[in-house]
């Protein structure tokens, strides 16, 4: 998954990015798969609730003798029985189960006859593997359906916003401002369910990850913020058919799939990479969600729609690699917390902040130094940010134009000059080699 969003912290009034931001995907109803219906005996009128499976595998194994091998690999139970309830009809049970005699030693009163059903008879085999990709087709349109459904409307789990649109609104919102992530939108589908299922865990006072009840909500929260269980735990099962990836192979969960690619990777012995391409770099808008290919197009779009110049402030403000680095860090900081990079006017929102940069010609407004050339703007705002990637590195091209040119290296602090040179260890060993002269 995507790295999480940073925290905020409110400390004096202002808050503070802990971790990198994740930028937000790519613009790209939710129905239960379970039917809550009856499903009848394949051999009596008996009737059972699809809920209550386990009770109806026993009434087959005790009323009927009937044994169904490997259960959980069917994938649509109902349909399942439906088809042998019928095929029962036309023809003898033995000519499509095993039968296994028990207590073959014993008295004849006491031996009793098994049928069992499994997919080592050919027409079960295609059955299985026919109504797996029925399933896996309808779950595929149901998620298709869920993507382009642009009547979503919901809460979020862990802040009073409303998100109306599409899903992955409120799913990058989770993600960025609460560090939850319950997954890729793509790979999610039954999403209202999904998201009813841990708002009762929530309401129950109950820890998604860990699951343990806890006495009210303030406790809840610090227990899920302090021991990082804003997550779901993969271990719980009940989560499993609200992703895709579960529906993909017969009767394996992502746990196993994930092993097994793991092992093909590891056994695959060709390293020939020829055939391998890179994805584009997709670089990510200052003040927007457009994204681009390659920098000129970036460049191209950040001049054009929001009259922001990076080259002509590189040039005016004689930046060097590493300053660019932290200007853009600076920027990216400001306009995520709603602030005005010039002139450090707070907003209500991004979109406010844009319109003030433009009615008050701030755009290409840049602070004094002192405000974003500072050691913690190396370290990027947002994670995976390939505009930082894309930077002209200055610093190398004047180095081989004067590559005999000393330049002094030295500390960051440099308030006190005096006292650097007094104590610097170069001192020192020029004093040594005048002495040894």
């Amino acid at each position: 998954m995507a790295g999480l969003a940073g925290e905020r912290n409110m400390t004096d009034g202002q808050d503070s990015i802990l971790e990198p931001l994740s930028f937000p995907e790519r613009p790209g109803h939710g129905g239960s798969p379970e039917r809550h219906v009856s499903i009848p005996c394949v051999l009596c009128s008996e009737t059972s609730p699809l809920s209550e499976k386990e009770a109806f595998l026993r009434h087959l194994v005790l009323q009927h003798k009937l044994v169904i091998a490997d259960v959980k690999l069917i994938a649509d139970f109902s349909r399942y029985i439906l088809y042998w309830r019928k095929r029962f009809t036309e023809q003898p049970i033995t000519d499509f189960c095993s039968v296994i005699k028990t207590n073959s030693d014993g008295p004849i009163e006491k031996q009793e006859y098994y049928f069992l059903l499994c997919d080592a008879l050919p027409e079960d085999r295609v059955l299985r593997e026919q109504l797996q990709q029925k399933r896996l087709e309808e779950v595929l349109d149901q998620q298709q359906q869920e993507r382009d459904d642009q009547s979503f409307q919901r809460m979020c789990l862990f802040c009073n916003d409303e998100f109306t649109g599409n899903r992955s609104l409120l799913l990058n919102h989770m993600a960025k401002d609460h560090s939850f992530n319950m997954g890729l939108p793509d790979n999610i589908v039954y999403c209202s369910e999904f998201l009813n299922a841990l708002q009762l865990k929530l309401d129950n006072l109950q820890c998604l990850y860990c699951e343990r009840i806890f006495r009210d909500k303030t406790t809840l929260k610090d227990h899920m913020r302090k021991k990082q269980h804003r997550r779901i735990n993969s271990k719980n099962h009940e989560y499993d058919r609200f992703y895709i990836i579960n529906y993909l192979e017969l009767g394996k969960t992502w746990e196993e799939v994930q092993s097994e690619d793991d092992r093909e990777m590891m056994d695959d012995q060709d390293d020939d990479w020829s055939d391998w391409q890179a994805h584009p770099v997709q670089a990510v808008c200052l003040f927007c969600e457009h994204q681009s290919e390659t920098m000129d197009k970036i460049y191209a779009h950040m001049q054009e729609s929001h009259g922001f110049d990076l080259h002509k402030l590189k040039e005016t403000l004689d930046l060097r690699f590493y300053q660019q680095v932290k200007l853009v860090n600076y920027i990216r900081r400001e306009i995520h917390q709603c602030r005005c990079y010039a002139c450090q006017q707070k907003f209500e929102s991004k979109a406010q902040v844009l319109q003030h940069l433009t009615e008050a010609s701030h755009v290409m407004e840049v602070p004094e130094k002192s405000s974003w050339d500072q050691p913690q703007y190396y370290f990027p705002t947002y994670e995976n940010d390939a505009l930082l990637c894309g930077l002209s590195d200055s610093e190398s091209d004047s180095e081989t134009a004067c590559p005999n040119k000393d330049v002094p290296v030295i500390a960051e602090d440099i308030s006190d000059l005096r006292t650097l040179r007094e104590t610097s260890v170069l001192n020192h060993l020029l004093r040594d080699r005048s002495c040894s002269t």
